[in-house]
């Protein structure tokens, strides 16, 4: 690692109540976009350790996220926070032993699937956390974001935020379905747990994202993701709402192209900000494309009458 990173390794591995960089071993994860992660050996006992990445403050409410994992924690399908400092930018998590990462691979497994969907009612159906931010405050927030600081944008970006926001107006209208939601169905936030090849087990980690939010959204966001057909889609909206009445599939329907907008949106202005080696624009563009998708579907403005 570069002196400055093992400079500022050291120092949160110092701050930690009973630890200190001689005592403590630490080697790093891969993975994470906006802080850097490590596993951090201490008394024989491996920890989880996340060191926020600087200018990560204005994209994450850390003492939510916290909130929300303690949460989940509560509810039995988290790790559990172990220590959280703002000010030094540090926290440290319970690590998962016998527990791996979720890879692409995974979203052809069923039991996988239907695990997250069981995840998520369960931290759905928890009680509200301190704080709301619906999914279209979020892209609302890209997008101005992305205006401040000359975001580039698909040729026919007009076109999409119109019908973003015809998107946003059917559900407004409707009324949104708050509850505590994770926002962020990366791969590797999902852990599990396997013996002989069948999960016995799986917890949702890093919930940097996490606010009230529709319901629909948090659904929407991971069969997106996923890139579920639409049969399966169905087969796990039945399983989380107990039913597939044509409004409860338009909903997480839209949701998934917001969704779209909301990470595309983000994206693109976080090639200007970060300095993370990632094609932040390649990964905007694409999301923008599946947005384009849905919104070009012929039952898009009947989804959104029915929304």
């Amino acid at each position: 690692m570069s002196a400055a990173t093992e400079q500022q390794v050291k120092a949160a591995v110092n701050s930690v109540p009973g630890w200190s960089s001689e005592s403590v071993s630490v080697r790093p994860v891969v993975g994470g976009l906006m802080n850097s992660n490590w596993l951090a050996t201490h008394e024989g006992k491996m920890h989880f350790m996340k060191v926020y990445g600087i200018g990560s403050e204005n994209f994450i409410n850390r003492d939510l996220s916290i909130e929300a994992a303690r949460q989940a924690h509560d509810l039995g399908i988290g790790p559990d926070v172990l220590h959280y400092d703002n000010q030094t930018g540090l926290e440290v998590v319970e690590f998962l032993t016998d527990y791996r990462a979720s890879t692409n691979a995974d979203f052809s497994r069923m039991d996988f699937l239907e695990g997250v969907i069981d995840l998520y009612a369960a931290f759905n159906g928890g009680k509200r956390l301190s704080k709301t931010k619906d999914v279209f405050e979020m892209t609302d927030e890209h997008i101005e974001q992305g205006d401040e600081i000359g975001a580039i944008r698909p040729a026919d970006f007009d076109w999409l935020l119109k019908q973003y926001v015809k998107a946003k107006k059917a559900f407004m209208a409707s009324g949104l379905d708050l509850v505590p939601c994770h926002n962020d169905p990366m791969p590797g936030n999902f852990m599990v747990q396997l013996y002989a090849d069948k999960i016995t087990d799986m917890k949702l980690i890093d919930y940097e994202f996490a606010s009230n939010n529709e319901r629909a959204y948090e659904l929407g966001v991971f069969l997106g993701e996923v890139f579920l057909d639409e049969a399966t889609s169905l087969t796990l909206i039945e399983r989380y709402y107990g039913d597939v009445r044509a409004e409860i599939v338009a909903r997480v329907t839209v949701a998934r192209a917001v969704a779209d907008m909301k990470w595309g949106s983000w994206a693109v202005q976080q090639r200007q900000l970060s300095e993370w080696d990632f094609d932040y624009q390649k990964y905007g563009i694409w999301k923008y494309a599946r947005a384009r998708m849905l919104f070009n579907d012929p039952r898009w403005d009947d989804w959104l009458r029915i929304v």
